[in-house]
């Protein structure tokens, strides 16, 4: 009597996903397990590259790899469609077209923005969330230098671009920005002048939580490339014309902008919500095995997951770097499962260091517990960048995608 494989079902392709289908592969014989790999496209793209294409600084292709480059398609079932809710009593999950059962199930489907319930946003306001929402907003910016001069009665409204967030994303796509406004001037013969990039942040600080000094290196960098900022400034409406701002306790002030980019939150996936799963702002708290409370079958990583650190009490913010560590042990661990192990490995997060863009040949970081900034802190994310699509494609892929062009 022949013995039924259990069925490893691996929701998306983000850096979560793909580090646990390309570790399970390796790690589980075909015997001892089915894996399925379930994502809406057939490429994964980096999203820590968003922000170039989203400025036009680096073509959208350059961000995005076909998923059957690195996964063995001869161990891999690889499903391209949209998965909108699990099942968690039948053990299946629903999907655009069809449907999948698991015996157990990793959900990386990463997040989606969160607009804090600001009116307008959602209608009026771009995201940097995907590959066709990087090349809208680059499109969307260069249309309006190309109709500044064309159209009757020249707007100014037309090349002011606002920036909502002075977050990680935020501040990186201001670097883009910085860089890439000259060439636009340039191409469309603007008056530099003319051009007003502004970023809105309602926290008292640009990068919470960055060491201060290497924040004020990057406001002072970017202010140089004509990028201003108002901190502690909070947005109450995106509109048509551009954003209301609070100005005072009962004041308001107007921003025109031919351009408004939200970049201030992330919240979970919405399946985490629709398949009733314990959940903050779409995220759940898993537990030390990034198992979901409660589901010994379902894992849960990258932005989908909550993971608390101790140290300051406070959920680890959701980058590449932990959710590449976490599917790395997931895939050790569905691996234990799969070989009749029942101790399972519990997650740690180390810290290896974050750093922080600037444009292409700047940015802030610190790396082994030491600060750096300029062309050097530039090369290690460079170097960052490279590393992820090593440990997810090898030699190859890194030759075929990586960033050589070294300053």
């Amino acid at each position: 009597m022949k013995v039924r494989k259990p069925k490893i079902v691996v929701l998306g392709a983000g850096y979560g996903g793909l580090m646990t289908v390309t570790r399970l592969q390796k790690q589980i014989g075909s015997n001892d397990a089915e894996i399925v790999l379930v994502n809406k496209n057939d490429y994964h793209y980096e999203t820590t590259w968003l922000h170039e294409a989203s400025a036009g600084t680096l073509h959208h292709d350059r961000v995005r790899y076909a998923i059957t480059d690195v996964i063995d398609k001869s161990r891999v079932q690889f499903i391209q469609d949209t998965a909108e809710k699990v099942d968690l009593e039948a053990k299946k999950v629903l999907l655009k077209n069809g449907e999948v059962t698991y015996d157990y199930l990793v959900v990386a489907l990463g997040g989606a923005p969160e607009t804090f319930g600001i009116p307008g946003l959602d209608k009026y306001a771009f995201s940097i969330t995907n590959v066709n929402s990087a090349r809208q907003i680059r499109e969307h910016i260069e249309y309006q230098f190309a109709t500044y001069k064309v159209e009757q009665g020249e707007k100014p409204e037309r090349l002011t671009i606002v920036v909502g967030g002075a977050g990680f994303t935020g501040i990186e796509f201001l670097g883009e920005l910085g860089n890439r406004i000259p060439e636009l001037c340039k191409e469309y013969d603007i008056d530099q002048t003319l051009v007003k990039v502004i970023c809105v942040e309602a926290a008292p600080t640009a990068l919470p939580g960055f060491d201060p000094e290497l924040v004020e290196y990057a406001t002072a960098q970017l202010e140089r490339k004509n990028i201003e900022f108002r901190i502690g400034t909070a947005i109450k409406e995106a509109t048509p014309e551009g954003i209301i701002v609070a100005k005072g306790e009962d004041e308001t002030e107007e921003i025109k902008a031919g351009t408004v980019v939200w970049a201030a939150g992330v919240r979970g996936n919405p399946i985490i919500e629709a398949s009733g799963f314990e959940n903050m702002r779409g995220r759940v708290k898993v537990d030390p095995d990034l198992r979901a409370p409660g589901q010994p079958d379902v894992f849960v990583i990258g932005d989908c997951s909550l993971v608390i650190n101790e140290e300051i009490n406070r959920p680890y913010p959701p980058t590449a770097q932990i959710a590449m560590q976490q599917g790395e042990l997931v895939a050790a661990n569905l691996a234990r499962i799969v070989q009749g192990k029942s101790d399972l490995e519990t997650f740690t997060f180390e810290n290896k260091g974050t750093v922080c863009s600037l444009g292409d040949d700047d940015a802030i970081g610190v790396v082994f517990g030491k600060k750096m900034t300029g062309t050097k802190a530039a090369f290690m994310k460079k170097m960052i960048d490279n590393r992820a699509l090593y440990m997810i494609g090898g030699v190859s892929l890194t030759m075929k995608k990586g960033k050589f062009n070294l300053l």
